[in-house]
């Protein structure tokens, strides 16, 4: 088939579907700009679908976006210092067309971080401020006049600024409508305290509630309470306008949830929407969980992140649903009653995929949680374990492992006990060890994601990785929170009393792992990613380095992602 499509034309687009595959892999997209001008020309869209998303510590890329300003733009922006010298004079392509995703905290920080580094040392902080909220402005302003196809649309005030520099943006907006008309994905988040002037905000909250109705995902983030009740209305009436939704997001305490619960009842979305993801959202005082849940005859995917108020009336709404309740997602930071646990795994055990534990979870909750767990789930692919009081837990963990195997594909172990590591508590130490000295043997075949965060004795981490053999780890992160004797700057392999040494030759020789990250959190230039001739040599053999922040994976972020 491939070969078919060569001789009739089809490499343009088998190159296409290739670099695709690297749409995440920003490092990969990178690389492929330098092959040749086709392979150019199909990653350059992709780095700058959403350019204020991606981490860099390099901000030049506003530069690029100011050379589309207009002559009497760029005449303002010389009245805070930023001449057109600085501005680059000629691009490639209209990189404004590309954008398709736009954060509005992530535009302001990336103008922010770009402005001060561009700022001579004189500028103030009003001087700064001033030029980050006219830089924000005139990019929305490009963005606007390029007439971009906008696929998502986040607007978010997590500190007071967002506010008042969006305030300016919020005009452009409404005089241009069909900027938002079509978005696919809307988030909504606020997090800072009462909003004093709402008038800019209600006139946008009024456009999405009565433009936008071709949206698929919708997000709903709050941490304050009652002053975020003005906006309760017209987010209803979002809901309400849909006529594909098919994914909505509750996060943090989110004050209207009873009324925007109400809101899926009554509107278009019953045969819609499948995916509804709950996090760390407060329960209390909501009755009306069945009757919403009735109405949903597609729905697909619950999922339920560290919330608050699993009260045994609660779940009681959740096990009277007469439909079945496909609950995907649980992961638990508080303590309820047992043998409400036990009635909602009776009820969705068979569609549980995804599970974790806090810390605060006690040794006999947690013993009948693990059991309960073993009965009635036999689908976990994901699961989060913090915590371990002692090697009786260790064991009970191992035997979930072993009975989940199956189908487990991303695990992750946090070493605490009460919440805090103590390298000098020798039974600590001594427990450490019994993980890593057992875990290896009764790990599965195969796994996607395997996150290690331990005090790891290197003798210990030999013995997991001997034991480990069998294993093939597609990403494999390790983190070592032991304190070492003799503090060091830089990783290096010394010796064969290192945990690098063992990397070497148990992971990088053979192969085992796609993706590898590794971290000393008691050495100065703590992490291999950071370590260049480090890097090179694993790279040699095929072998990717990232940071352990990078590849470490946030639950939250994994569930929005997967479903």
């Amino acid at each position: 088939m491939a070969t078919s499509k060569l001789f009739l034309g089809g490499l343009p687009e088998l190159i296409n579907k290739i670099i695709q595959y690297f749409r995440n892999d920003f490092s990969t997209l990178h690389s492929c700009i330098l092959v040749n001008r086709l392979w150019c020309r199909v990653a350059i869209p992709l780095l700058w679908e959403d350019p204020f998303s991606i981490p860099t510590k390099n901000y030049d890329f506003i530069e690029i976006y100011l050379h589309n300003l207009s002559e009497c733009d760029k005449k303002e922006l010389e009245e805070y210092g930023i001449v057109e010298e600085s501005i680059s004079s000629s691009t490639l392509f209209n990189y404004p067309r590309f954008i398709k995703c736009l954060n509005t905290h992530k535009l302001i920080c990336s103008v922010e971080k770009w402005n001060v580094n561009s700022s001579n040392s004189c500028s103030t902080f009003n001087q700064i401020s001033n030029s980050t909220r006219l830089i924000s402005k005139l990019l929305f302003k490009t963005f606007i006049e390029s007439k971009v196809n906008l696929h998502s649309f986040e607007f978010e005030m997590t500190i007071d600024n967002d506010h008042d520099y969006f305030n300016d943006t919020i005009e452009l907006i409404l005089q241009n409508p069909n900027f938002i008309n079509n978005i696919k994905n809307l988030k909504f988040s606020k997090r800072v305290a009462n909003i004093t002037d709402r008038t800019k905000v209600d006139s946008f909250l009024l456009l999405l509630s009565s433009k936008c109705n071709s949206i698929s995902t919708l997000h709903f983030k709050f941490k304050r309470r009652s002053e975020d009740l003005f906006i309760e209305n017209f987010l209803s009436r979002i809901i309400n306008l849909q006529q594909n939704l098919k994914k909505i997001l509750f996060s943090y305490k989110t004050p209207p949830l009873h009324h925007l619960l109400s809101s899926l009842k009554n509107s278009n979305c019953s045969n819609t929407l499948k995916t509804i993801i709950f996090h760390n959202v407060n329960f209390r005082n909501i009755i009306i969980f069945k009757e919403v849940f009735e109405h949903l005859n597609v729905l697909d995917s619950v999922h339920i992140h560290y919330c608050y108020s699993l009260s045994t009336e609660f779940i009681q709404q959740i096990v009277d649903i007469t439909k079945p309740f496909k609950l995907r997602t649980l992961f638990l930071s508080k303590l309820f009653e047992i043998k409400s646990f036990q009635l909602l795994l009776q009820k969705s055990g068979d569609y549980l995929e995804n599970i974790g534990f806090g810390s605060l979870t006690s040794y006999e909750l947690k013993q009948q949680l693990f059991e309960l767990i073993e009965e009635y789930c036999t689908r976990i692919k994901f699961l989060k374990l913090p915590g371990f009081y002692n090697s009786q837990s260790i064991n009970m963990a191992f035997n979930l492992i072993k009975n989940i195997g199956k189908n487990l594909n991303y695990l992750s172990i946090h070493f605490y006990k009460f919440g805090v590591l103590d390298q000098h508590d020798e039974e600590v130490n001594k427990l450490n060890s019994l993980l890593l000295q057992e875990l290896g043997q009764i790990l599965p075949p195969k796994l996607e994601y395997l996150n290690l965060s331990l005090m790891i004795n290197s003798n210990d981490f030999e013995i997991f990785l001997k034991n480990s053999q069998n294993t093939f780890i597609k990403k494999l992160l390790i983190r070592n929170k032991m304190e070492m004797s003799d503090e060091k700057d830089n990783l290096e392999i010394d010796g064969e009393n290192n945990i690098l040494f063992y990397l070497e030759n148990y992971i990088m020789k053979k192969k085992r792992v796609h993706y590898l990250a590794f971290k000393e959190d008691y050495v100065k230039k703590s992490d291999l990613f950071f370590s260049k001739d480090l890097v090179k040599k694993f790279e040699s053999y095929n072998i990717k380095i990232r940071s352990y922040d990078d590849l470490n994976i946030n639950s939250y972020e994994y569930i929005k992602e997967m479903y």
